[in-house]
Order: structure tokens, then sequence, then C-alpha cells
């Protein structure tokens, strides 16, 4: 019979997908399979070729693209020159997780499916997905999934002689102990609020820069809903370099307040310092974390205390639970049966893990302090589209920031983790720094001067585009046309007065679309239209570029739709000669999108 390994990679840009291949890894060592659980970029892809068994669980971001932890991988395994009997001794089963608010509802994951048939894998279930946009989430798909992949593997890999299944109500050990250090121990390790003094490479995830707050500027009137700011950062001495289109991530942290009611509620002492230990001796400590830590930075800089906790929290927090009415009611919202309710109780009004933690006290106060890296996520970092260039402001990194704040049923409003830490700091009443790195962007703008660019930018989705115009005006060019729409241009006109300074000197053609400002409510595809034969002469005599950023909902299908429009008529193209034209800028890159949710 052959080794009884599994190898479970993850591609998992939100926490999703990861979470669900640890769910399968936890399976894998109930069903006593030697297991190894990896985010696609921390595996040598290489060594895919020996591999017997392997489940991947990848999401779909953006516009049909992989996750950040998958790229590597994916551009090895579609490489043209791997013969197509690479994967020939390989079972496998692929998991999409996606949203189907976006167009490409797990692209990633079907074309995964393909690529590994062609280099000669073996399916064990056809490819699977599942869609955040369901009522009970993609959980609805993974549940009769798993049952089914259990019972295939199990095919092909009995249990050995005299084993059984390990009953899930026995807990599995944690991932990691935390030893408590004495407070006159000799290993101090390093300050971890501290830069190390020792020259580094451009700064990184596991290394970023802690940049200066330079200003934190509200840029919509004070009796406006919404809250946006301009925030810029002082990245000199970094060795940061961007162009239009990168991204700068931000690494959030928690309230103080949220900190100090944890610490209450789990009775853990700030100060006290710890050192963590791996369980199995393949497991990695978490890079983030420096070796000895307090538990202040723990909780302030790691745990995602505010984030909506997923099913796998309360299934292992009932393990912990003294009191029959909390276990009781944490094991049903961990079981198939209780997934309304869950949602009811805990996506649907958004009720953050502290809050959990609160709601079940005498549960909380019995978690083994080993067990709180396996239990609450670490904190993800933030992306935001830089909104300055380089040329036009040196050492300097802009974003515009819109606050996220908004009710539910609960009487707290919902706050941001990011956004809502990041318009706390005050630069006026001292130093602040954020933890900050830059990524390339998916944004590419034209390289030749003469080029036009066409750029699509309601609310915050122009803040690419602010980087874009400045990096084009500072090196001379022109043919910059700028459609942004807002509600009230009295409201939130952002960089209103930047924009009317360039359109004085001629280096920029503005539309704008305020929504609220008259009865009927006008958007920038309205503003395609009624400037339909501009736009047709920019893209078919002028070779221009079209650029669209924004939300994800309605606003990328109606633009989309606009041009066709304008393809159609003034290019007397039929309906699918007009799809086909756009599809063709698509793929040409000559129209690029970047939207959220």
């Amino acid at each position: 019979m052959s080794e009884r390994k599994i190898l479970i990679l993850f591609g998992s840009q939100t926490g999703t997908a990861q979470d669900t291949a640890e769910r399968i890894g936890r399976e894998a060592k109930r069903h006593h399979f030697l297991c190894r659980v990896k985010a696609l970029d921390s595996y040598n892809v290489a060594n895919l070729i020996n591999e017997l068994l392997v489940v991947f669980v990848c999401a779909t971001t953006g516009q049909g693209d992989p996750p950040d932890n998958m790229k590597n991988f994916w551009r090895f395994v579609f490489r043209k020159n791997l013969p197509p009997t690479s994967l020939c001794q390989m079972d496998y089963a692929v998991l999409g997780l996606g949203d189907s608010s976006y167009p490409k509802l797990n692209f990633i994951a079907k074309k995964l499916h393909k690529r590994l048939l062609q280099l000669g894998g073996s399916p064990i279930l056809p490819v699977t997905l599942g869609d955040d946009q369901h009522d009970l989430g993609p959980d609805a798909e993974i549940d009769p999934w798993l049952q089914n992949l259990w019972g295939k593997i199990l095919a092909l890999y009995p249990l050995p002689p005299g084993l059984g299944i390990i009953s899930p109500e026995i807990l599995l050990p944690p991932k990691f102990t935390l030893r408590f250090l004495d407070e006159n121990s000799s290993d101090h390790g390093r300050n971890q609020f501290q830069q190390e003094d020792v020259a580094r490479d451009i700064p990184t995830e596991l290394h970023p820069f802690s940049a200066r707050v330079v200003s934190n500027q509200r840029v919509t009137a004070e009796s406006h809903f919404q809250d946006v700011r301009l925030i810029e950062f002082d990245v000199t001495g970094s060795g940061i370099e961007y162009s239009a289109g990168d991204v700068v991530m931000i690494q959030p942290q928690n309230a103080p307040e949220d900190v100090q009611l944890f610490c209450q509620l789990l009775r853990l002492d700030p100060d006290k310092r710890f050192v963590l230990r791996p369980t199995e001796s393949d497991t990695a400590l978490p890079a983030r974390l420096p070796q000895p830590c307090t538990i202040e930075h723990l909780v302030s800089c790691y745990l995602d205390i505010s984030c909506v906790p997923r099913r796998s929290f309360f299934e292992l927090l009932s393990y912990f639970s003294p009191n029959e009415l909390e276990r009781e009611k944490l094991q049903e919202f961990s079981s198939t049966q209780g997934q309304e309710e869950l949602y009811a109780y805990c996506n649907r009004p958004r009720r953050t893990t502290l809050e959990v933690l609160c709601d079940f006290p005498h549960t909380t106060c019995a978690i083994p302090y080993d067990y709180l890296l396996d239990l609450i996520p670490w904190i993800r970092p933030r992306a935001f589209s830089i909104t300055s260039s380089m040329l036009a402001h040196p050492d300097r990194i802009q974003i515009l920031l819109a606050v996220v704040q908004y009710k539910t049923v609960l009487v707290k409003p919902r706050r941001g983790l990011c956004s809502t830490w990041l318009a706390s700091l005050n630069p006026q009443h001292g130093d602040v720094w954020v933890p900050l790195w830059v990524k390339r962007g998916g944004m590419k703008f034209p390289t030749d001067l003469d080029t036009p660019v066409v750029m699509i930018g309601p609310g915050t989705g122009v803040a690419p585009f602010r980087a874009a115009i400045q990096e084009r005006v500072a090196q001379g060019r022109k043919g910059n046309y700028l459609f942004f729409g807002c509600r009230q241009k009295s409201k939130d006109f952002y960089c209103q007065a930047e924009w009317e300074e360039l359109v004085k000197k001629g280096f920029l053609t503005l539309f704008t679309a305020f929504s609220r400002d008259q009865e009927e409510k006008i958007y920038v595809q309205h503003r395609i239209r009624d400037n339909q034969r501009l736009v047709w002469e920019l893209l078919n005599y002028g070779n221009a570029h079209v650029y669209l950023a924004g939300n994800a909902k309605s606003m990328p299908s109606a633009v989309a739709e606009a041009l066709k429009s304008v393809f159609q008529l003034h290019g007397h193209m039929s309906a699918s000669d007009a799809e086909e034209y756009f599809a063709g800028l698509e793929r040409s890159q000559r129209f690029q999108a970047e939207t959220w949710s």
C-alpha cells in the first residue's frame, strides 16, 4: 500500500481559502494521513512531480487573478515547456472559492483544474466551486464536497489495519506551544517595536518600512456622510520606488481599548513575554512574530480580534467550554445544520471575534493560551492604490482612504480595522509611524508619450488615476481624459482644485458626474454616452488606452455596456462585433480594470 501522505496547497487573498485548507488538514489528521498544509508560493513547486495526493484550494481575486500567495506557482505551472506527463502519478482535487458579484467567478480554480489535466494529473472529483454570495457562504458547497472527497480518498488509501477515524470529540494538538518567560530571563531578544539598525533590501511584508505620517487630511465636507482622507507618508531612506498603478500594503493594528478588553477577558498580562515552539518539526514559526514576544504585541499587531469569526473558530472554541449552555450553542454554530443560525448571529450583523468572546464569557476565560494562534487568524495587510507620483512628490506616498463605518442590527457601528486606525493617526500630536511596503499593481500605463489615456474613476476609484495624471504631467504628457463621479460637487469632489488647475493648463480633459446634484441621477456611464464621439475617436484613431477603477457592484458592467454602445453607434458594429471589439481591448491590455467589493 502507498504511503498515506496528503499535501494541501492553498492560494488565499482574504483568508477563506486558507481556513478551508486548514480544515481539510485537520480532517486528514483524523484520517491518519501525514499532512502538510502550505500556501502555494511557500511550496517548492518543482517537487510536485513526486506528490501522489494533492488537494488545491484556490480563491480568485480581482478580474480573474490568482491570489498574491500563488502568483509564482501560477507562472511556473503554465510554462509551455512542461511535459504533458509531468503529473501522471498525481491524484488531485481542486476546490475553488470565489464571489459571484465579480464577473470571473472561480476562474483560477477552473483554469488550474484544466492545466493539471493537461500535465497528466488524475482528478479524484470534478472541480467544485464555492460562492461567497450564497446565503450560507462557500460552506454550502464545501460540506458535501468534503464528504465525497474522503470517500474517494479512503478508497485509494484505506485506513491502516486496527485504526479508526479519530472522533470529532477529541481535540487535536495545537500548532504551537506558548512558553512564558520569567521576568529575570536572559532571553530578551530584539525589541519588536524598533527597526533593526542593519542595512535592508527593499521593504517587504516580513520587513516593512516604518513610515512617518506627514499629513492626514479629510477631503469630504464635514456634513458628508462619508469620511474620506488623503494621507501622506514619508518614505525617505526606505529604498521604495513605485510607478502609477502600484499599491502600498499597510499592516494595521488593533485599537488599544480592544487589546485591553481581550487581555482582561482571557486574563492575560499584556507585559508578559513568551516564546513559541512548534508541536510538529516541519511547522514554521509565524515569520511576523518576534521571538521572544510580549502578549501586548501579539494582540495589538498579530491576532485579528476585529474580524468576523469563521465556522472553524466556533468549532475549536467549543472544545474549551466548561459551560454546558455555551458549549451546546458553539457546537450548533459549528455544525452543518447550524449554518443559517451562525450566519444570522455572526455574518449578517458583522459581529467581531472580540464581541463573540464577550458573549461566551465562561468559555473565553478557559481558552488554553497554546491554542490562541489556532483560534484567531493573523491580521492581514490592506492594499491601497497609491494616489501620488514620485515625480511630483519625491520620497512620499499618498493614499485616498474611505473610512469604513456602517450600521447593522448591533448597537455599536461596524468599523473597518485599517481605515479607522489610519484615520485616528494625527501627526500634529507628535510623530506617528505606519508599517508599509509597496507592491506592483495590476494596472500598467502606456510608455508611449503620445498615447491618450481615458480614465474612469468614480469615488475613491480615482486614486490610481491621480498618480497616473501626476506622472504623465511631470513628463509633459497631455492626452489625459478623466471621467470622475461622486454624489455632490460641494461635498465629495476629491482634489477639485488640483483637477481644475490641470484643466486650465491644458493637461487634463475632465468629465464629472454628480449623481445627487439634480433630480435624475447621473453616473460616469452617462458621461461616456454623452461624449461618445470623442471616446470612439480616441480609441479608434488615437489608439487610446482605457482604465476603470472603483466598486465592483454595478458600475463596471454599466461602463462596459456604455462603451459597447459607443462601438455600435460610431464603429457601426453589431452587438456581437462590439463584444468582440471590447474583448480585443482587454486582451491587448488597452482596457484594464481594477475593482473591489
